[in-house]
């Protein structure tokens, strides 16, 4: 629950500093005064955008700060471990800070946060119910989730979630594949003229650089062999040869064996450089002699290189690597529409046998729902009855729809107020009042099944008075005695009465410029504040016995 909440430099707010009680609490204040403030800090806390024109004319920056319990809510301590967080359940720290430069931050137990990670935390901490909440009702995934919520079918429902996500993944593939095979039959015939171009070609891996290089050696024949002669003249030319003076310095060395003694290793060395040196000159001749220059040769592998050269410009590509690559992927295509209708048959029957599953887990999430919605009708009567509506009546229809993301169910809350008029939707023929009553009845049941730390009502009781506004106050108070917190803002004496605590926002002007307050009230002060609440600004004696009898003091 929220134990205590710090706002500072807040529109009207200066610095407000107030501990909150669990149980049924009430906020009162005229109009203006600044009970839309306090909610508006509290919407930044639970992640919702922020307005630099908030931050109070003048300041640097602005801060607000709650402090939550939350020993009595075991499930919360999943959230803190999957988003990293410091987890303190007796004293949850939650701070939104604004700065005039445009800067937003955001904090949990002093650790920094997303506006996401903000946001999916306020979802768990506190539910706000403000007036164009009840627009809602009208809506068809709040009245699914409503009986969703009630049915308890989170497991059937995630079950029919997944089987639906398989369905429709099955359903895009067979889309695509009819897609590729049309637009593949459409261009079959230009498709196989490429297939069969690029398969006379007769393509070979390194085809390319072999033929490269093939021409680089012809076209430069004559520099060649005219370089090997030089080559092959300086090592074997007779008398002056390299091989030959290496020879005749060999046998000279070795004739000084016997009378020196460096000389069989010199001699050994000579040796092994006239054997290196005679075989490079056997590779040399060998090469000379196999040098030649064919014109009808080059042209032909000149004409197999143009072929090749042309037909990567043709097809965008580098290499004949990726011209093969492209061969083999038009012979796949090809052979794809061959056996395309096979395997559309292939993919639609599994389309079936997914949306057969589909609708097998449907019929289960309706049956759930059907069975939480005689249960919603049947407690939403009875409540209907204490809130001053004797003949009111409410169900909800179901109706089939298409497969979708929240099952086959297309259901509406019908309403009527009294035995005369017929059941229609309820956002329809509710009046405002009926409206609040019915969403309140419904906020009843949700909060029982959702465990909620905090529910704000804000202004609920618009277009009720007297009884039936207390019989509302009872239900908010039934709602606090479940072990949640409850806090209404309230306009009607008859609310106000029945709250355990009570706080009253107020304006007051200053030298400075106008301010907001907020206090939690004395008994003798709540008296004086029902009592004017009662009888305007001039409060009488009879508004004072008025004030105590509705505060049973």
């Amino acid at each position: 629950m929220l134990r205590q909440l710090y706002i500072r430099n807040f529109t009207l707010i200066d610095e407000l500093d107030m501990e909150f009680h669990e149980g049924f609490s009430v906020i009162t204040g005229e109009t203006g005064a600044g009970k839309s403030i306090i909610l508006g800090a509290i919407g930044l806390l639970l992640g919702q955008r922020a307005d630099l024109k908030a931050i109070k004319n003048g300041a640097e920056k602005c801060i607000v700060e709650a402090h939550f319990d939350l020993s009595h809510y075991e499930g919360m301590v999943s959230f803190f471990d999957e988003n990293d967080l410091d987890a303190d359940m007796e004293d949850t720290i939650i701070r939104r800070e604004l700065s005039a430069n445009g800067k937003s931050r955001a904090f949990v137990n002093d650790m920094p946060v997303s506006l996401t990670v903000l946001k999916e935390l306020g979802d768990r901490l506190i539910d706000v119910h403000s007036q164009h909440q009840n627009l809602l009702l009208g809506k068809h995934d709040f009245q699914l989730n409503v009986v969703d919520i009630i049915a308890a079918d989170q497991q059937i429902l995630s079950g029919y979630v997944s089987a639906y996500d398989s369905y429709r993944q099955a359903q895009r593939r067979l889309d695509e594949l009819k897609e590729q095979l049309e637009k593949n039959r459409q261009n079959a015939d230009f498709m196989q003229f490429q297939f069969d171009e690029l398969t006379n070609a007769k393509l070979a891996d390194g085809e390319q650089e072999e033929l490269e290089s093939q021409s680089d050696t012809m076209t430069h024949a004559e520099d060649i062999k005219q370089a090997l002669y030089t080559a092959d003249n300086a090592l074997s030319a007779e008398g002056t040869g390299i091989v030959v003076q290496l020879r005749t310095a060999t046998q000279a060395v070795r004739s000084i064996e016997h009378v020196f003694a460096g000389a069989s290793e010199l001699a050994e060395r000579l040796d092994s450089s006239y054997v290196e040196l005679k075989d490079v000159a056997s590779e040399v001749l060998s090469k000379l002699d196999n040098v030649d220059f064919d014109p009808s040769e080059l042209e032909a592998v000149n004409d197999r290189l143009d072929r090749i050269y042309e037909l990567e410009k043709k097809y965008h590509v580098q290499s004949v690597n990726e011209l093969i690559a492209i061969r083999n992927d038009l012979g796949l295509k090809l052979q794809a529409i061959e056996g395309g209708d096979e395997l559309l048959e292939e993919q639609e029957q599994q389309v079936k046998s997914l949306l057969q599953v589909c609708r097998e887990k449907g019929k289960q999430l309706t049956a759930a729902r059907q069975r939480g919605a005689q249960l919603i009708q049947k407690q939403m009567e009875e409540r209907l009855v204490a809130l001053g509506m004797p003949h009111g009546r409410f169900q909800i229809s179901f109706a089939d729809c298409e497969p979708c993301a929240t099952g086959f169910d297309r259901i509406s809350f019908l309403f009527s107020a009294n035995l005369s008029s017929p059941l229609q939707p309820v956002s329809q023929v509710a009046s405002g009042g009926e409206i609040a009553r019915v969403m309140l009845a419904l906020k009843a049941m949700v909060s029982g099944a959702v465990k909620l730390p905090t529910i704000i009502f804000d202004e609920i009781d618009t277009g009720v008075s007297g009884k039936i506004a207390e019989q509302m106050a009872h239900i908010m108070a039934e709602m606090a005695a479940g072990g949640r917190q409850v806090i209404s803002i309230t306009h009607l004496p008859q609310i106000a009465a029945l709250g355990t605590t009570h706080y009253k926002v107020y304006k007051e002007e200053t030298p400075h410029g106008t301010t907001s307050h907020m206090l939690q009230l004395s008994p003798d002060e709540r008296v004086g504040e029902i009592a004017q609440m009662l009888s305007g600004s001039a409060v009488s004696e009879a508004a004072v016995q008025n004030a105590k009898q509705l505060l049973r003091i």
